[in-house]
């Protein structure tokens, strides 16, 4: 793979990086793309690879950011789509956040790190932990001093990563902690489409096993599962054995040191139902110049007591709306008019009452009575709950002779969940 260039645009279109591997390249490749931005409806809408007659731009977007990798031969997008990943990932591991501002008070610091994770336009070092060791984060001490001009000391290291030269290169040697602490956390997503009726149109749960590691010296994990055949297509962290995983479906690792994403896979859903933690129960009907609204919200009864936290309901309503009068019993209602969005943050769902929005609405006069209801995004989360049912059988460390204290923790969140009224 080769990769050109790497521009970071803002999201007003401004050039904040831009980074040469292989010869100098224009910017002016970014003002073909900011033009297809402009040109869509939305920016989500812009097609990830963009071909011209002189190269192919692909490009990611986060926190509102564009990142573009340009290219001129004939690649394998979803390699580079996943370096860019792994290049905002880098910075929100430094920075803390990833904004205009970020980038522009760290730009030395983002420039040492595009530096060592590619050579000549090949991916190199894109482990946040080796990275850590060559090219120290930024302290807010360090930034006065570099502001002042009063900072002599450089923050990258002389020395190669002692793990560079091993078998093991994403593990630094000689780690010593005085607790040995090893914390997991499953994150799943449930992506679904709920019909009128309250009938599931389709559903996808996709999932990631995120690891904080403080253990000492050079521990040998093993994670395994009770039902290990609920994963379908997984994506790991290069320190899994692979085959050991394809021969007995356990996770055999030697874990870097800090915090990593051990594994990300996808939920086979098909021959069992997926869990869904709450109902929305949508009303909208528009008659004439004006509609009437109801929605209501509940946990369902399979959640074991476990409450269902920071809850948000996104109602589109068409342009032809004119004005709101709606009111809730819990949580608080905002309709924005330019918009024409109500965002309804129910927070905690209490287990009482059912929270519930009603009131009406009124179109604007000579406007078109829409034929069909809006399409509602729910938001939530759930900690202690999996909408797979994956369950964890053991954690065992091997290779050390202490016993650490070991933390797990799932969470369930919504994707892209919308229920059709």
């Amino acid at each position: 793979t080769m990769i050109n260039s790497i521009f970071v645009m803002s999201p007003t279109g401004e050039v904040l990086i831009e980074k040469h591997y292989r010869g100098y390249v224009s910017r002016t490749c970014c003002d073909t793309f900011w033009s297809e931005v402009q040109r869509s409806s939305h920016p989500q809408e812009v097609n990830p690879v963009l071909v011209t007659a002189k190269y192919y731009l692909i490009h990611v977007q986060r926190y509102g950011m564009y990142f573009i990798a340009n290219v001129q031969h004939e690649v394998t997008p979803l390699l580079v789509t996943e370096f860019l990943h792994r290049v905002v990932d880098v910075f929100r591991d430094y920075f803390n956040e990833v904004s205009e501002e970020s980038i522009k008070e760290n730009f030395i610091t983002v420039y040492q790190l595009m530096d060592e994770m590619m050579d000549n336009g090949i991916p190199m070092t894109t482990e946040p932990n080796v990275l850590k060791t060559m090219i120290m984060p930024p302290t807010i001490l360090g930034r006065v001093a570099t502001s002042m001009g009063v900072s002599d000391k450089s923050n990258i290291t002389t020395d190669l990563p002692e793990g560079m030269l091993s078998t093991v290169w994403w593990r630094k040697k000689g780690v010593r902690y005085t607790n040995n602490e090893i914390y997991l956390d499953v994150v799943e997503e449930i992506d679904c489409s709920i019909d009128t009726n309250g009938l599931m149109v389709s559903c996808d749960v996709s999932g990631e096993v995120l690891v904080n590691c403080k253990l000492s010296g050079m521990p040998d994990l093993t994670l395994s599962f009770t039902n290990p055949s609920i994963i379908d297509e997984v994506n790991f962290h290069p320190c899994v054995r692979l085959s050991r995983y394809e021969r007995d479906k356990v996770m055999s690792f030697v874990p870097p040191d800090g915090k990593f994403k051990l594994a990300s896979y996808s939920v086979n859903t098909t021959g069992q139902s997926v869990i869904l933690p709450l109902y929305v129960k949508p009303q909208i009907h528009f008659s004439g110049q004006s509609g009437r609204v109801n929605v209501m919200v509940g946990p369902k009864s399979n959640l074991a007591g476990r409450t269902i936290e920071d809850v948000v309901i996104t109602i589109p309503f068409p342009r032809a709306v004119q004005s709101t009068s709606l009111s809730v019993n819990h949580g608080a209602a905002h309709f924005d008019d330019a918009t024409k969005c109500l965002r309804w943050d129910v927070g905690k769902v209490p287990k009482e009452r059912s929270p519930c929005l009603s009131g009406g609405v009124t179109l604007a006069p000579g406007a078109e009575t829409p034929e069909s209801g809006p399409t509602i995004m729910v938001d939530f989360k759930i900690v202690m709950f999996s909408a797979s049912g994956l369950k964890i059988d053991a954690l065992v460390l091997s290779g050390e002779k202490y016993k650490p204290y070991k933390g797990v923790r799932f969470v369930t969140k919504a994707g892209r969940f919308q229920v059709r009224s």
